[in-house]
């Protein structure tokens, strides 16, 4: 066996008890800020959800009711008369279909169909007034009413509906 030199001479018992120290320094690691935290930045914690929101109910309105139901029974009293007009518009204009622009054919079917123009507003002006019922609602911070809002859809298709049978007529007559 071959006898190693060490640079200091320690004593028996104490050489071990201080390289013990030195030792451990030399394995533990300083730490460093050379790289950013593992941790859970502020930004990744934050939910992006859309937050919930109560949506508030209307509550009973007897004063908007029977107004609804007013307009109601307009919307379908100007659509029944507006149906019948609607079928006699029809025949005169297949009447006069070959007709000249100006004849007299020509102009019964132009007065059928200005008298559906005429349904026609009225129904406009019903969706009108249902539009500012639902204007003032919200601009004075009240909850959406959904009996409002059908009657104002079923007038607004009622609306289209019409518009749609009085162009399709005014097509099939020729131009003056």
């Amino acid at each position: 066996m071959t006898k190693t030199r060490f640079p200091i001479r320690l004593r028996a018992g104490i050489g071990p008890i201080l390289l013990c120290p030195l030792l451990l320094a030399a394995c533990a690691q300083t730490t460093s800020t050379q790289f950013p935290s593992l941790l859970p930045r502020a930004i990744e914690t934050r939910s992006d959800a859309e937050p919930v929101v109560a949506t508030p109910v209307a509550t009973p309105d007897p004063a908007l009711d029977a107004t609804i139901a007013e307009k109601a029974k307009a919307l379908d009293t100007s659509k029944s008369a507006f149906a019948d007009a609607a079928t006699r518009a029809e025949s005169l204009a297949r009447a006069a279909r070959g007709a000249a622009v100006g004849s007299e054919r020509w102009l019964d079917a132009q007065t059928a169909l200005a008298e559906l123009d005429s349904y026609r507003a009225g129904i406009s002006g019903l969706v009108t007034d249902l539009d500012e019922l639902l204007v003032a609602r919200a601009a004075d911070g009240q909850a959406d009413y959904p009996a409002l809002q059908s009657a104002r859809d079923a007038a607004q298709a009622e609306l289209d509906a019409e518009t749609a049978k009085i162009t399709t007529l005014q097509a099939a007559l020729p131009e003056a």
